[in-house]
């Protein structure tokens, strides 16, 4: 457990800390074979039990609200672009 500043991903966090919660070895064990600290795991688990009803909501996520948010934006420009482009074209016309 000496080695200290690693990162690590969210999936081997979502993994250790599934491994914790399923009790097949005690905290102290999973915590020796991966060499981190058993607080961490414990945060991670803690994380994972708190956002895993997110998972399941009928409600948007952030990432959902995000893509909205982009979309809109993106129509807006193709109205713009559209009404730029009808002008351009008038304009032209006489």
């Amino acid at each position: 457990m000496k080695q200290s500043g690693r990162k690590h991903g969210s999936a081997f966090k979502a993994k250790v800390a599934l491994s914790a919660i399923r009790g097949d070895q005690t905290l102290s064990e999973v915590a020796a074979r991966i060499e981190v600290h058993p607080t961490l795991i414990n945060n991670w688990k803690k994380q994972l039990t708190e956002g895993a009803p997110e998972l399941f909501s009928s409600g948007h996520t952030k990432q959902n609200k995000s893509q909205e948010t982009l979309i809109a934006k993106l129509y807006q420009q193709i109205g713009q672009l559209t009404v730029e482009r009808d002008f351009l074209s008038d304009r032209s016309g006489l």
